[in-house]
């Protein structure tokens, strides 16, 4: 899925080697240490403590001695040693151990760290808010900016209650470096450690440019039976080359909020109002996907706790996504549309609309007709016409619009029906969900991943089609990543346009996953990324290019539909050039069971090619038949 728009974190991207072995971290050198950064002075010298704070000298992660923060007897509040310092030449990353002791629960005890950026004023939590007892020493790190200056606080929380003292041992604070090879940029990592999700994980992303600038968000700490801890965002102001992330604030209760869990993140802004916008759909502790909510910003950088857009009403919703009006010409220039599917009735789809930066959204209101679907992407033509492609259950893909500014919303129409594959190795690949786009005139492309082409439907393709009024479709048109006899099987498809191109010179970047052997088994399967552009609206396109991988499923967060990377992935284009973020796993290190983060392949120019895109030679696909109530309804939290 695709979008254009941005934010930030106190991490300049990490970087990843490929290797014939698969993805792996290079090494990292320490650097000149932070002062007395591995405590063997003895004290704390070169740290400003307050609160209960010592040095021991027993149980130090290397050397004799770390830092104490809290105390062995219960004391009250924050406790914190904090220096600040520049990064030196060569930096890439800010690494730091911790050992928690804490016997009580996260809601009155705990160990934090943050990291701030006093160069460009952003802070990151480096630690999120962690309450163990006996796990011993973890590892943190995060990315910074040679020549930046920082400020580290390593905090401990407690409060106070008699027989449950909670302190934190820290140790081993330096700054760290690797050669910037060529390849894969790591833009974010998974800060939490609560038992009851997987760590690390981070997957299903989305995108939105704007100008120069691209936000991300995903889910981070991914549960196996739906949702996550927290929704990370990403920023980059110069076009994708470099990253700042965090995480949003006020939504779960690992990071202030209520929720239990959320999902499904998507990214908006609103150019009217200046206002980003990142929407997440919520999940209560029994696991019901209880509304939407949606964080604002109007920097990309420092986010308000979220205000509720549908839901919190007792009914189950499911796939929300969200976009915003930028057309200074259009008669509804800033109102922005959710979209989201109610699960608790038949995954009915309704729509909600917000005309004031997002703050206040209206009650939701079904298309004529009723359609049932999932994962609708709406997107806005420049006379403000919105339409939106939704995928009916896994069937069919279809649209509905509205002419009005989302007073009302006309019936579906057919764009296709779906003929696809089932991905092996029992990885979750979206089943169908679309990924929408639009050009510069209002053109709209639909891609999902479909087998029509190949005869016996052995392995999907990218397919796609385009419409200039979001009622009139063109033919199902195949992308040419490679021939129909070759066995690769190819799905979850983020296809991406630059808004400034259009019609027969709409530059298009496409980024997919892919199996080389699409008759493969679970331990057997190698899961690739890849990409591919056309520089001509579709016409033609260039040589695929594989940009991560190959990884195993079994380093990739699991799940109760199989292993994922997420339902979506997202690409922006921006100044001819096609930007994505994906989740890569990798093998596990620092006792932890996976190590599934985020990454980017950097801003990849759209060159185009000669290979020739075609409608020919696909075979017809007949609308499913289904008796009411015979096929479950797909929901994918």
């Amino acid at each position: 899925m695709s979008r254009t728009a941005v934010r930030r974190s106190v991490a300049t991207a990490t970087t990843a080697l490929l290797s014939l072995g698969g993805l792996l971290l290079a090494s990292h050198p320490a650097l000149a240490d932070v002062s007395n950064g591995g405590l063997e002075s003895g004290s704390l010298t070169g740290w400003t403590s307050t609160g209960t704070t010592s040095v021991v000298g027993s149980g130090a992660h290397t050397g004799a001695y770390a830092a104490r923060v809290g105390g062995t007897s219960p004391t009250n509040g924050d406790s914190s040693i904090a220096q600040t310092f520049a990064a030196p030449t060569g930096a890439t990353q800010l690494s730091f151990w911790y050992s928690v002791t804490c016997p009580d629960t996260l809601t009155y005890d705990w160990a934090t760290a943050t990291l701030t950026d006093t160069t460009t004023g952003t802070t990151t939590t480096a630690l999120a808010k962690t309450c163990t007892n006996g796990r011993g020493w973890k590892q943190v790190t995060s990315s910074v900016t040679a020549g930046h200056n920082y400020t580290l606080k390593l905090v401990s929380h407690d409060d106070d209650y008699t027989g449950d003292a909670t302190y934190t041992l820290y140790d081993d604070v330096a700054f760290t470096t690797a050669a910037p090879p060529p390849g894969l940029t790591q833009v974010s990592t998974d800060p939490f450690t609560n038992t009851s999700s997987q760590h690390a994980t981070e997957l299903e992303p989305d995108t939105f440019a704007y100008g120069n600038t691209i936000v991300a968000s995903s889910q981070v700490g991914r549960f196996t039976d739906g949702g996550s801890s927290d929704i990370g965002w990403n920023t980059s102001t110069d076009g994708g080359t470099t990253w700042q992330h965090g995480m949003l604030p006020g939504i779960t209760s690992y990071q202030g909020g209520t929720w239990a869990r959320v999902s499904d993140p998507a990214v908006a802004y609103d150019a009217k109002h200046g206002t980003w916008m990142v929407a997440g759909l919520v999940i209560d502790s029994n696991v019901n996907g209880a509304g939407v909510t949606v964080s604002r910003s109007t920097n990309g950088t420092s986010w308000q706790n979220p205000v509720m857009a549908v839901g919190n009403d007792s009914q189950g919703y499911d796939k929300e996504w969200i976009v915003c009006d930028n057309s200074a010409t259009s008669p509804y220039y800033g109102t922005c549309y959710v979209e989201v599917d109610v699960t608790s009735s038949g995954n009915a789809v309704v729509m909600s609309r917000s005309t004031d930066g997002g703050a206040a959204w209206s009650t939701p209101v079904a298309p004529s007709g009723g359609p049932s679907g999932l994962g609708g992407q709406p997107l806005v033509q420049p006379n403000g016409t919105v339409v939106v492609p939704y995928s009916a259950n896994g069937s069919s893909v279809r649209a509905f619009n509205s002419t009005n500014g989302g007073s009302s919303w006309s019936s579906s129409t057919l764009i296709a029906n779906v003929s696809s594959h089932g991905v092996a190795g029992n990885l979750r690949d979206g089943e169908g969900l679309p990924s929408a786009e639009i050009d510069g005139s209002g053109k709209i492309y639909v891609a999902w991943q479909d087998c029509r082409f190949r005869s016996g439907c052995p392995a999907n393709d990218i397919v796609y089609a385009t419409s200039t009024n979001g009622t009139s479709w063109s033919a199902v048109t195949r992308v040419p990543i490679d021939t129909t006899t070759s066995g690769v099987d190819h799905f979850i498809p983020g296809i991406g346009i630059d808004p400034a191109t259009s019609g027969a010179t709409a530059k298009i970047g496409l980024y997919y996953y892919f199996y080389p052997n699409a008759n493969c088994t679970a331990p057997t399967c190698q899961l690739e990324v890849g990409y591919i552009s056309s520089a001509n609206g579709g016409s033609t396109w260039s040589s695929p290019t594989t940009v991560a991988g190959p990884m195993s499923l079994s380093q990739i967060a699991d799940s109760t539909q199989g292993r994922m990377v997420g339902d979506y992935i997202s690409t922006s284009v921006i100044s001819g050039k096609a930007v994505s973020t994906f989740a890569v796993g990798k093998p596990p290190s620092n006792g932890q069971a996976f190590d599934e983060a985020l990454y980017t392949a950097g801003p990849l120019t759209v060159t185009g090619g000669s290979a020739r895109s075609t409608t020919h030679g696909a075979a017809t696909v007949a609308a499913p038949h289904r008796s009411a109530g015979s096929v479950p309804l797909p929901v994918r939290r």
